[in-house]
This record gives C-alpha cells, sequence and structure tokens, in this order.
C-alpha cells in the first residue's frame, strides 16, 4: 500500500499511511511530517486495513514496524477534531452528538485500528521518536515493543482536557507501569521522558536518534530469526498471562507445549 495524492481540500485519501513490505517484515509509516503525524479518523480507517490485510492471512506478515515520518511519532489527534461544532466530520463534536449506542460503535472502530497490532502470531515494534501524545502514545503502546530515541517523549493528556484514553492504551499502560503510575501519568497528562519510560517499562530501550532505524532492524532480525510456531505460541502464552490466574496460565503452557512437542515430532 502507498500514499495517494492529496485531495483538493489537503485530505490525504489514505490517511497519511503508507507500507513497506521486505519478506516477513511490514512497515507502516504516518506519512504526514508536516503536522507532526497528527492522526485523524481517516488515518484510523488506513490502519485498520492494513490490520485487516495482515490479519486476514493475505500477507505473510510476522514482524510489523509502526514508524512516524519527520521528527515527531505522532502528535496524537488532528487538533481540527478538537471542535465542538457537530458539522466537523469525525470531529468531537459529531461524536458528542451521536447516541451513545452509535457513538461507541464509532469508537470500536477505530479502536479496531490499533488493537490488530497484537494479533497472534504477529509481533509489532513502535519506533519513536519525538512526541508521541494522546492517539500517538496509544499507537505506540498498542505494539508488544517500543524502541524510542533518547528525545522521545510520551503523554496521554486526555484527563486534562476533559476526556479519556479511548485508542485501547488504558489496558496495555496499567500491564506495563502498573496502576499507581499509570493512575498518575494519565491523570496529570505529564510527559514521560526515554529514560523514565525504559526504567518504568514503558519502553525497552532508548537510542540516539540516528541509531534508531539500525536498533530496530536489529531486534527485527533477532525475532525473525525464532522458529515461528514457537513464537507464535509463547506471544499467545505471554499475553494471556496479564488475565489468567495461575491454574489456568499452567493450563495454557501445557497445551502450548504439547502442540510444540507434537510439531517437533511430526518434523523428525
Amino acid at each position: 500500500m502507498t500514499a495517494q495524492p492529496a485531495t483538493a481540500d489537503g485530505a490525504d485519501p489514505r490517511g497519511w499511511v503508507r507500507t513497506a513490505r521486505e519478506g516477513a517484515v511490514l512497515t507502516v509509516t504516518l506519512d504526514r511530517a508536516d503536522q507532526l503525524n497528527a492522526q485523524t479518523p481517516a488515518t484510523w480507517a488506513a490502519l485498520r486495513e492494513v490490520g485487516e490485510s495482515v490479519v486476514g492471512g493475505a500477507e505473510d506478515v510476522r514482524v510489523v514496524v509502526v514508524t512516524g515520518a519527520g521528527r515527531s511519532f505522532s502528535a496524537g489527534l488532528d487538533r481540527s477534531l478538537f471542535s465542538s461544532a457537530p458539522g466537523v466530520a469525525g470531529g468531537l463534536g459529531e461524536l458528542g452528538a451521536m447516541s451513545p449506542e452509535l457513538a461507541q460503535e464509532r469508537i470500536r472502530g477505530y479502536q479496531a485500528a490499533f488493537r490488530w497490532l497484537r494479533s497472534p502470531g504477529i509481533v509489532s515494534i513502535a519506533a519513536v521518536q519525538g512526541h508521541a501524545i494522546g492517539a500517538g502514545a496509544q499507537l505506540a503502546l498498542a505494539c508488544d515493543l517500543r524502541v524510542v530515541t533518547e528525545d522521545a517523549q510520551l503523554r496521554l493528556p486526555e484527563a486534562t482536557l476533559g476526556l479519556v484514553p479511548d485508542l485501547t492504551g488504558t489496558s496495555t499502560l496499567v500491564e506495563l507501569v502498573g496502576y499507581s503510575r499509570a493512575v498518575e501519568i494519565c491523570l496529570t497528562g505529564r510527559a514521560v521522558g526515554a529514560a523514565e519510560a525504559v526504567a518504568t517499562g514503558l519502553a525497552n530501550v532508548a537510542v540516539p536518534a540516528d541509531q534508531l532505524a539500525s536498533t530496530v532492524r536489529d531486534l527485527t532480525a533477532a525475532l525473525l530469526a525464532v522458529d515461528a510456531g514457537a513464537s507464535r505460541e509463547t506471544l499467545a502464552l505471554l499475553r494471556s498471562a496479564v488475565r489468567n490466574d495461575p491454574q489456568s496460565q499452567d493450563a495454557a503452557e501445557r497445551a502450548a507445549q504439547v502442540r510444540r512437542l507434537g510439531v517437533l515430532a511430526a518434523a523428525r
């Protein structure tokens, strides 16, 4: 998938999202550098379309790398969408004027643009430089792994604007940093720098900006070196571990190991 020319009103029919495929690696780039990769419902529609293609099996993808063009990963929601006027397409005012049922269904569609990044068999990596704010931070949180530059800052300021994070970010944030720290980060809306992000588990590693691409390439190569079936089963176990009670997780481990032993025996 490649970016298409902008329309007469300046909008991009592909939501400023472009993709590039190299073997089993799919790179998804937010390509709106002049607006710090601010997101719109068109962005989420494009991301959801990419996800449907990958999850649907149309592409044999094992690793998805999510990046942002230019100096920032994503500054969050496009400012025009903060308008309270009901007539602004995709804006908060339009959502607020809908029935609760319709508004929730609309947001459910937006969430699908993020949630597919934790699909079975896919390891997702967010390569984060500069700012990742609001929807940008939640896109990074939607991924399994986060590699950040030393100048990166992540913020979830929704509560300070009278809103809540609603693009799947809250569950992952609590998993990564714990409940009390998640409360403090969300309710103050403060920036979390790269060093703190690594120290608290919000990011895996922080590197100089000129090493971001090479670090992600090295990480991708290491992930691809693992047997695809073992990788898929291990990912499933790790993702279920945060929800399962110990007995259920033990049972899941047993079942997964028996499946792997069966595969290995058949290969011999």
